[in-house]
C-alpha cells in the first residue's frame, strides 16, 4: 500500500484536500468538511481544542512525575454509550484555533516541563495536526509526540503520520463485532483496530523500536489500553488474545478497571449500570499474564473514570494556563 494515501500536488501524505470529501477515518463519510459541513466526527475542517495542559493520569511512561502535555481535541468518530468525555466527543465543546496556534500550544507545554506532547483523539484533524507538529519542531520542539487514540483509525493515516508521531497510546476496545456495534455504533471496530495497531507497531519498529528515556518516560513505542467492561470479561480476554497475536511484547499493555457508568448507562440498567467487579478484573489480568505480556500496567483499588477526566474549560487553548501538579497529601 502506498505511504501517501491522500497525495496532494506536492506529494503531501495528508493534504488539506482530504477534508473536501472526508475519508480520514473508517466511517469514510465523505462530508465536505472544508466547506463547513460536519462529518461523522461532529467536526468541520476547523480545528477545535477543549484543553491544553499538564495531565497526570496517563500510564507512568507517559505522565511520569512531570505530567504529560495533553491537548484534547473536540469531536470523535465513535459514539460510545459509556463515554466519559461526552462534552467534547459529541457535545462539541471547544475553542476554534489555527494550525499555528496548535503548534504554539505544543511549545508552551514543553516550556511548562511536560514529558511529551499528548494529542488526545486528534486524527479527524490529521492534516492540520501533522502540519502543527512540523511547525513546532521547526520552532524548536524536542519532546516526543504521543497520539492518544480510540484505535478506530485507518492504517494509511497511521502510516502517513509516521514522521511526526513517536508513541501510540491506543485503545483496543472490543473483539466482538456485535458488542462494538451495540456500544460504539462501529461493528467493524475489531478489524479496524487490528489493522491500525499493526500499522502502529510497524511504524515504531521502522523508527528503531521501543525506547525509554533515562527517567523511564517513553520516547518511542506503543501502549495498548483496554477498559474492562462489566459483564464482558470474556470479550476482554478475547481482546488480549488478539493483541498478543498481532504484537506480542512489542507493545506495553494497560488493563483498566476505571469503568464508571454515565447517566445514560445508569438509566438503561443492566451490566453497564454498575462498575466492574474485582473478580472480573482479576480474570482479565490473569489472562494477560498467562499470555506472556511482559509489561502490564494495571490499576489498584477502586477507581472511577470521573477522577481521570479533567475539566474541559478551554484551559491553555487561547494562552498558557497550563495547570499544576495535583495536590498531594502531607
Amino acid at each position: 500500500m502506498s505511504s501517501a494515501p491522500f497525495p496532494g500536488p506536492s506529494g503531501d501524505p495528508l493534504p488539506l484536500s482530504a477534508l473536501d470529501a472526508c475519508r480520514l477515518c473508517p466511517r469514510r463519510c465523505g462530508a465536505r468538511r472544508s466547506r463547513g459541513v460536519a462529518g461523522r466526527c461532529g467536526m468541520t475542517a476547523q480545528l477545535r481544542v477543549a484543553r491544553s495542559a499538564l495531565h497526570f493520569w496517563e500510564e507512568p511512561p507517559i505522565s511520569g512525575e512531570s505530567g504529560s502535555g495533553a491537548i484534547f481535541f473536540s469531536g470523535c468518530p465513535l459514539r460510545c454509550v459509556f463515554c466519559q468525555n461526552h462534552e467534547i466527543s459529541s457535545g462539541g465543546f471547544g475553542v476554534d484555533v489555527s494550525t499555528e496556534r496548535l503548534a504554539e500550544m505544543m511549545l508552551e507545554l514543553e516550556g511548562a516541563g511536560a514529558l511529551n506532547v499528548n494529542l488526545v483523539t486528534p486524527l479527524h484533524f490529521a492534516p492540520q495536526v501533522r502540519r502543527a507538529v512540523l511547525l513546532a519542531r521547526g520552532a524548536g520542539l524536542t519532546l516526543p509526540v504521543v497520539c492518544n487514540t480510540s484505535g478506530y483509525e485507518l492504517p494509511e493515516v497511521v502510516r502517513a503520520l509516521g514522521d511526526v508521531v513517536d508513541a501510540w497510546l491506543t485503545d483496543f476496545k472490543y473483539a466482538d463485532a456485535r458488542l462494538a456495534g451495540e456500544l460504539s455504533a462501529a461493528p467493524d471496530y475489531p478489524e479496524v483496530a487490528a489493522r491500525a495497531l499493526s500499522a502502529m507497531v510497524e511504524s515504531v519498529r521502522a523508527a528503531g523500536g521501543r525506547e525509554l528515556a533515562e527517567d523511564g518516560s517513553m520516547r518511542r513505542g506503543v501502549i495498548v489500553r483496554h477498559l474492562v467492561l462489566p459483564g464482558h470479561a470474556d470479550d476482554s480476554c478475547a481482546v488480549l488474545d488478539r493483541v498478543w497475536e498481532l504484537a506480542g511484547n512489542e507493545v506495553d499493555l494497560s488493563v483498566m478497571n476505571q469503568y464508571t457508568p454515565n447517566e445514560a448507562c445508569r438509566r438503561a440498567g443492566g451490566d453497564l449500570a454498575r462498575g466492574i467487579s474485582e473478580e472480573e478484573y482479576e480474570i482479565v489480568l490473569c489472562h494477560a499474564d498467562d499470555l506472556g505480556f511482559e509489561r502490564i500496567w494495571w490499576q489498584e483499588g477502586g477507581t472511577v473514570s470521573e477522577s481521570f477526566v479533567p475539566a474541559f474549560d478551554a484551559t491553555g487553548v487561547e494562552g498558557p494556563e497550563l495547570g499544576a501538579p495535583p495536590a498531594r497529601d502531607a
